[in-house]
């Protein structure tokens, strides 16, 4: 049995072909939902997840015909996407993702039935300004923090923090079902920072290639005294009268950002943690290494504070392919 994960975001879409545990080939193109946003048209993202599709299939030496399943996740189920469904409310793990996936025929992406597993929000309604901050939603995240849990085997409670363009925070409860979710904007706010403010030329427009972990909790430390956009500015400061080297002020201004995601997490009520919750940290290999040094920089967290290893496995298939796989051995039908 072959499994197809279609895992389409809002910038990328990837394809990966499973066989039994292991991805024996994938492809990718850069186009997601945010395509259909600014066109209104979903003609583009549709010939890129037939392409790329295609394409995958035959790197593995398989066509539709072949005894393949197909299960896509992410913004893929977003009104902007191919087939949109509702989030599931929080708490859901894996037997609720598993009851909540939708069967559909797009024959105009791929002449084959695909599963798609919906998005999961935080519990809390009607939204107010008052209490809109206990409110979240995720699409693509919730299989990609099963995907943690299967390949960490880890125990709840915990977190999983997938920094990125948009940053989330999994909350994790004792029975490992979702039981809600913080998101940011801090990659893109320092994409902005960085390229199109006036900090750009004490930058040189580049972002951190290196961690420098004594300047990146320089930086979180002003940003918990003076706040980022004081911080920030700083950095140009550093740029005029200071020695530090470009790396150094990239690492400076990347503390500052990241800890006001890390603010977030302590404070937010939408997740309620305490102190002695664990931490599981994905995502890139200098945005991981620079949040897990700060995270464990932070007096306030008591517990186990990890890092997700360096692997080829793409933890958000890896979820998807749990979510079905449970489907099918519980006789869940979507």
């Amino acid at each position: 049995m072959y499994f197809v994960n279609i895992d389409a975001g809002t910038t990328n879409t990837r394809i990966y072909v499973w066989k039994g545990r292991a991805v024996i080939a994938e492809a990718s193109r850069p186009v997601g939902v945010r395509d259909t946003a600014i066109t209104g048209s979903k003609v583009a993202l549709t010939g890129a997840v037939r392409e790329a599709i295609h394409e995958a299939l035959t790197k593995a030496g398989l066509t539709v015909s072949s005894d393949v399943t197909f299960v896509a996740s992410g913004m893929i189920t977003s009104n902007v996407g191919l087939f949109e469904l509702p989030h599931l409310v929080a708490p859901a793990g894996i037997a609720e993702l598993a009851a909540g996936m939708v069967k559909a025929d797009l024959p105009e992406v791929v002449e084959r039935p695909i599963w798609f597993i919906p998005g999961v929000r935080n519990a809390n309604k009607p939204v107010t300004p008052e209490n809109c901050e206990a409110m979240d939603i995720m699409r693509g995240e919730e299989t990609e923090a099963i995907g943690v849990i299967s390949h960490l085997n880890i125990s709840g409670p915990a977190i999983v923090a997938l920094p990125g363009s948009h940053s989330k925070f999994v909350k994790i409860n004792r029975d490992l079902r979702i039981d809600g979710c913080i998101t940011t904007i801090s990659g893109e706010m320092l994409d902005v920072i960085t390229q199109n403010t006036i900090l750009a030329s004490s930058l040189d427009r580049k972002f951190s290639e290196e961690v420098d972990e004594k300047a990146l909790i320089q930086g979180a430390q002003s940003c918990r005294d003076v706040g980022l956009a004081r911080s920030c500015f700083l950095v140009r400061i550093l740029d005029i009268f200071s020695d530090m080297t470009l790396n150094q002020r990239a690492n400076f201004l990347f503390g500052a950002v990241l800890y006001s995601d890390i603010q977030a997490l302590k404070n937010s009520k939408a997740l309620k943690i305490d102190e002695n919750i664990s931490l599981v940290v994905c995502g890139k290999r200098v945005l991981k290494q620079a949040l897990e040094i700060l995270l464990k920089a932070d007096r306030f967290f008591q517990g186990e504070i990890r890092a997700v290893p360096n692997s080829s496995v793409s933890l958000s298939g890896l979820g998807a392919l749990e979510i079905i796989c449970f489907a099918r051995m519980n006789s869940v039908k979507g």
